[in-house]
């Protein structure tokens, strides 16, 4: 579902500079730094097996709700590093790995997603074979230091079928997936600076599909006898086209024809219009779709045939935890200095959309944006940036993210005034939420 609709950043030469170094871990900004190194260590000592579990998933593209080499794969190797594993958890392909240290119900829970589909016609080229990988670091990474220092607590790790377009997070959430986790932790790649962070947030959307049917006829010979399906589609995206001028510009509509059976010398008599509608709060999304679907009635109207029109998929906006997001930056500028950018208004997926907005809507959540080496024109939902997703210099800054997000996780076990602070940014938020901001 993440579509973009350009990056803001755009690479000068067609290259990013150099991944940055880490530094020594010792500013005061970063709780428990001897925690955090254990993090990074565990990290980096699985750093050869994630590069190839990543490379293997990038190198088998599978559409949602078909990854069934990525569900084996991940499945697979969790059990092999004594996870314990739920495979065809809800849904064919999602899955659920967890580990816990303590008693049943001692510690908070941790949860984080793995995605796992790709794009169609251009395989991995939004990242999820990224994403993927990220979500095992992370908890990996977290079971390291619950192991090492006796931190009590749960970690699920799920992995989560048909991003693109599937909402495969929104049935996992109807299904109670969600529901014993405290929060939950993901990442997205993006073009941007190398390994900067990006903490906005991303857009609510709504699907329309209009199916328009009319009759056939000879498209030379008898014309007249025809109600053409396909005319009613393309009035309905100049209808479309028209309403633009009076909408918002944080707001997004677009969509595709579909057909069957068509030739040029026949009148169509079935036509589909594929639309998504997308604005920055799922309020605005809902009052933009009331003003859409008249520009697809109009049309059958015009056209004299008959239209269905259904709205079978909303996903909110994301919402990012500001408390979350505190320590993530807090993290990144503490190994990194001034070196990696972190901002909150820029960058990452701000534009596109996610089934992980419902997710935040439900649970205090976090989805930062990770900056990886792309090309010019070369952003998410390119086969260039498939190709980007694939390079070493991609895999680093993902690894790097995947700390501190680790780190973000961990003093949600260890430290209760945290924990008081993420509670609270949600509820602020849900208030916002209430007031349509």
């Amino acid at each position: 579902m993440v579509s973009t609709t350009g990056p803001v950043w755009r690479p000068d030469d067609g290259t990013n500079p150099a991944p940055a170094q880490p530094i020594p871990s010792d500013s005061a900004d970063i709780y428990r730094p001897d925690v955090l190194e254990t993090i990074a260590s565990a990290v980096k000592e699985l750093d050869a097996e994630l590069k190839e579990l990543s490379l293997d998933i990038h190198a088998h593209p599978e559409l949602g709700y078909e990854e069934y080499h990525a569900h084996d794969a991940y499945t697979a190797f969790l059990e092999k590093h004594n996870f314990e594993v739920t495979r065809k958890y809800h849904l064919e392909t999602a899955w659920k790995a967890t580990f816990t240290n303590g008693q049943p119900g001692e510690g908070r829970v941790i949860g984080i997603n793995s995605e796992m589909d790709a794009l169609k016609g251009i395989g991995h080229a939004c990242g999820h074979n990224l994403i993927g990988i990220a979500g095992v670091a992370v908890a990996h990474a977290l079971r390291s230091a619950m192991q090492k220092h006796d931190i009590k607590g749960k970690i699920v790790l799920l992995g989560t079928p048909a991003e693109e377009g599937g909402a495969g997070k929104v049935k996992l959430l109807d299904k109670g997936a969600y529901e014993e986790m405290d929060v939950c932790l993901m990442c997205h790649p993006a073009p941007g600076p190398v390994g900067s962070v990006s903490l906005t947030g991303c857009l609510a959307v709504g699907q329309i599909t209009a199916e328009y049917t009319g009759h056939t006829a000879h498209a030379a010979l008898s014309p007249w006898e025809g109600k053409n399906a396909l005319d009613a589609a393309v009035l309905a995206y100049n209808n479309i086209s028209a309403l633009r001028q009076q909408l918002k510009p944080t707001v997004r509509v677009h969509g595709i024809f579909e057909g069957k059976d068509w030739a040029v010398n026949i009148i169509p008599d079935y036509a589909k219009y594929n639309c998504l509608v997308r604005a920055p709060t799922s309020s605005e999304m809902h009052a933009v779709i009331k003003r859409v679907i008249p520009c697809f009635e109009a049309a059958a109207l015009a056209t004299g045939t008959q239209v269905t029109i259904k709205t079978p998929v909303a996903l909110t906006e994301i919402r990012q935890n500001k408390a979350l997001g505190q320590e993530v930056e807090r993290i990144t500028k503490g190994r990194y200095g001034g070196k990696r950018e972190v901002n909150w208004e820029e960058w990452g997926i701000k534009d596109a959309s996610t089934d992980f907005g419902n997710v935040t809507h439900a649970l205090p959540s976090l989805h930062p944006g990770f900056a990886i080496p792309t090309v010019v024109d070369g952003g998410n939902h390119t086969r260039a940036f498939a190709a980007s997703a694939a390079t070493p210099e991609a895999h680093q800054v993902c690894l790097d993210i995947s700390i501190a997000l680790a780190g973000a996780g961990v003093r949600v076990l260890l430290d209760d005034k945290f924990w008081m602070e993420v509670k609270t940014s949600f509820e602020e938020d849900k208030e916002r939420i209430k007031q349509g901001f």
